[in-house]
């Protein structure tokens, strides 16, 4: 079966979910999610009474509901009821069972530290940091990956100020800078390493986050001085900027012999090193 629709697995049940490549999104299969916190043998009928209740509060939770053909016990395809995972979390909210209760205190406590990081966004920092060595990165990698997003951010603070206002806009500029660096776009690095919903830059090795930083820095600076009035402009700027660590990256390869752009990603990484020891 493919990974896109492999089932997750809850307490021993399957959880039906489908990968939307386009949207780079999870969605589940509701009744499935339902039928396992609400601990109910009819999770057609708590769905549709849950959806009811919803709707007289307000929530749009059922606009949010799209239907996916995905494989029943009997091994046809039917028509689900299927959620993204906001949306699958906003369901759990209203699920009164003692099995929703820890994803019910997980998002009390996410929203409270989001709360705290807009009004101290060094807490932030200080929570990545303890996250990132929690997983098991090592320490000279976090150090880059923290400085990362500080270029990060100096850099859509100059696009921000050159007029980029929209998503798409910021998407097209990142892969501007992607491809001109390290050939591939977003999407294309991501499966390149065999991604999906996780962090590229999470799963860059040292040299990668360097170039990708050397890149992101050259077109900040270039921006600064060229001062770019339009869209096209700045995607000029972006391919220079990039071209610049593109540069420093065929050097590498040339003096080593060996791609830079690599596949492993972290889950690999560890893996790898609980089979050499």
């Amino acid at each position: 079966m493919s990974n896109k629709k492999q089932p997750a697995i809850f307490e021993g049940k399957k959880i039906r979910r489908h990968w939307d490549e386009r949207k780079e999104l999870w969605y589940f299969a509701v009744m499935d999610v339902v039928e396992v916190l609400a601990g109910t043998d009819r999770p057609r009928k708590y769905w549709n009474d849950l959806k009811t209740k919803l709707k007289k509060e307000g929530s749009e939770v059922s606009e949010k509901i799209g239907q996916l053909k995905m494989q029943a016990s009997d091994d046809k395809f039917y028509l689900t009821d299927t959620a993204d995972t906001e949306t699958m979390f906003r369901i759990i909210q209203s699920i009164p069972s003692p099995k929703a209760e820890p994803f019910k205190l997980w998002l009390a406590r996410v929203g409270y530290e989001r709360i705290e990081e807009t009004e101290d966004p060094e807490k932030a920092i200080q929570r990545a940091l303890a996250t990132y060595l929690k997983k098991g990165y090592s320490k000279n990698w976090v150090d880059l990956r923290l400085k990362s997003i500080e270029i990060r951010k100096d850099l859509t603070n100059e696009w921000n100020e050159r007029g980029v206002r929209t998503n798409d806009e910021f998407a097209i500029l990142t892969d501007d800078i992607s491809f001109a660096w390290a050939g591939l776009k977003t999407k294309d690095y991501k499966k390149h390493k065999d991604l999906k919903k996780e962090s590229l830059r999470d799963n860059m090795t040292n040299l990668e986050l360097v170039l990708n930083m050397l890149a992101e820095t050259a077109t900040t600076e270039i921006s600064k001085k060229r001062e770019p009035k339009t869209f096209p402009e700045n995607r000029q700027v972006a391919r220079e900027g990039g071209g610049i660590a593109g540069t420093a990256r065929k050097e590498i390869e040339a003096k080593t012999g060996k791609p830079v752009i690599s596949k492993l990603s972290f889950k690999k990484t560890q893996e790898l090193k609980k089979l050499t020891g």
